[in-house]
């Protein structure tokens, strides 16, 4: 089986580094799916999950803040703002975020706030999202 090299760092370390069958993630525009010998991209991912396939059909599950993709034919980097091990998230904190985020925009924040809180409420339900789908893969 052909695999590809994939890197997953963030401004404080490495999360993962290794060699995979896919790699998945969100990108800007949608989702992403990247195989080995995959055509040469950079691209800006969204706060949201990157999951990456073991040549033993092992799924491993991240959350990234947002970043880049860089994928060349046998090497995918993700450059994440932060990263962190889905299993790592702690769901209590990011559903306080989330309903934190939910608040203020009831509140009608002002303008300048508005994008901040926007982005807080996405990452928060990207991790919560993250979490739903490690625990889904774990009662398979």
């Amino acid at each position: 089986m052909s695999t590809i090299k994939c890197d997953i760092v963030s401004a404080e370390k490495s999360i993962f580094s290794g060699e995979v069958v896919r790699v998945y993630a969100t990108g800007q525009m949608g989702e992403l799916g990247i195989a080995p010998r995959h055509a040469p991209l950079l691209t800006r991912l969204a706060p949201g999950q990157v999951r990456v396939q073991t040549e033993d059909g092992e799924e491993q599950y991240y959350y990234i803040s947002g970043g880049l993709l860089e994928v060349q034919p046998h090497l995918v980097t993700v450059l994440a703002d932060t990263a962190e091990r889905a299993e790592d998230l702690d769901e209590a904190a990011a559903l306080r975020a989330k309903e934190d985020a939910e608040r203020k925009l009831a509140d009608k924040a002002g303008e300048r706030d508005l994008a901040e809180v926007q982005l807080e409420l996405a990452m928060a339900q990207a991790q919560l999202h993250a979490l739903a789908r490690l625990k889904k893969n774990i009662k398979r």
